[in-house]
């Protein structure tokens, strides 16, 4: 049985093989975790020995699939989570990733099937990231492109919104950028500011830090069931 440390470290290791298709180095998972590189290298040490995650030598780590699976049912627990907090308790989604986080280790499994039920069974969380199914098969984490990646004149719609930072997400909230949204990209600025305009005609500027984090997708692919505002 794992700990709640050891499942925050997998989830940390989960959460950066999505960014890559490489090993995710001993520095990225400090990064994440805010703790140093040796106190990683402790813990991935422990890790490998439960057969949890495979290393590779000055490279890195990644799942094996009894690791991969741990991490997706803390996923699970915690994108559960932070719909059941905005749709049931009124939470803001800016406000639900810290409140998870906490909650997200110490829920049974029929709690767990009790919310999702209460639910209907979402396929997103608030912001728009894919909650597993009880089965914890692999989720799609890459689907669509980001923001400013998209060129002038296309037609997107915003799919999931991967900051979490709660300033960040608030801004968000009152451009009206959210998971749902339709827009138009109307400018690529050189100096890293991309122009959109939303379907009320209204145009926002967004920095360049902010739309490396929107993921972005055609409108006729914008899965049922997405959170957020919709146009």
């Amino acid at each position: 049985m794992s700990s709640a440390k050891m499942e925050d470290y997998l989830k940390a290791v989960y959460e950066c093989q999505r960014e890559g298709e490489g090993p995710v180095s001993t520095s990225r998972v400090a990064e994440v975790l805010d703790v140093t590189p040796p106190t990683v290298t402790s813990m991935l040490e422990k890790l490998a020995e439960r057969g949890l995650v495979e290393r590779e030598k000055y490279r890195g780590v990644r799942l094996t699939r009894e690791g991969e699976t741990v991490a997706l049912e803390v996923v699970r627990h915690h994108r559960l989570l932070e719909t059941y907090l905005t749709e049931q308790l009124g939470y803001d989604w800016a406000e639900v990733h810290d409140e998870a986080d906490r909650l997200e280790h110490h829920i049974s499994e029929e709690f767990e099937r009790r919310v999702a039920e209460a639910l209907d069974d979402p396929r997103v969380d608030p912001h728009g990231d894919p909650i597993p199914t009880d089965s914890l098969e692999p989720v799609d984490e890459n689907a669509g492109a980001t923001l400013d990646e998209c060129a002038e004149g296309q037609r997107v719609v915003v799919s999931r919104v991967r900051d979490r930072d709660p300033e960040e997400l608030a801004y968000l909230d009152e451009a009206g950028v959210t998971p749902g949204t339709e827009l138009v990209v109307e400018e690529v600025a050189p100096i890293d500011m991309v122009t959109v305009r939303l379907c009320e005609g209204e145009t926002v500027s967004l920095p360049a830090e902010v739309t490396e984090t929107l993921v972005v997708t055609a409108p006729e692919d914008t899965p049922e069931g997405s959170s957020g505002a919709t146009p």
